[in-house]
C-alpha cells in the first residue's frame, strides 16, 4: 500500500477547487451567486479555494452544498479531469 504524503493532498484539494470552477463556469454562475447559494457572505471563501490559496479548501459540508447548487454528484469535484 502506498503511503499518502502532503504533496498528495496537496493535488487532490488543487484538483477539487478547478473542478468547482470549471463546473461553476460551466453553469455560467459567479463566484458570488456561489457565496450567496450556500449561505456565504461574501466570495471569500470560493475565490481563495477554487485556487488553493495560502492552503484554503472546501470542506465536506462546502463541496455538499456546492454540489446541491450545481446539480452534480459530489464526486464530479474528485475526478481528474472534468
Amino acid at each position: 500500500m502506498r503511503e499518502i504524503v502532503f504533496d498528495d493532498i496537496d493535488k487532490l484539494y488543487k484538483r477539487i477547487g478547478c473542478n468547482v470552477a470549471k463546473i461553476r463556469k460551466s453553469k455560467n454562475m459567479s463566484q458570488l451567486d456561489l457565496a450567496l447559494a450556500i449561505g456565504l457572505k461574501s466570495v471569500g471563501l470560493i475565490s481563495v479555494a477554487e485556487v488553493y490559496h495560502n492552503k484554503k479548501h472546501f470542506n465536506i459540508e462546502h463541496l455538499s452544498k456546492i454540489a446541491a447548487v450545481l446539480e452534480v454528484d459530489i464526486c464530479e469535484f474528485f475526478k481528474k479531469s472534468v
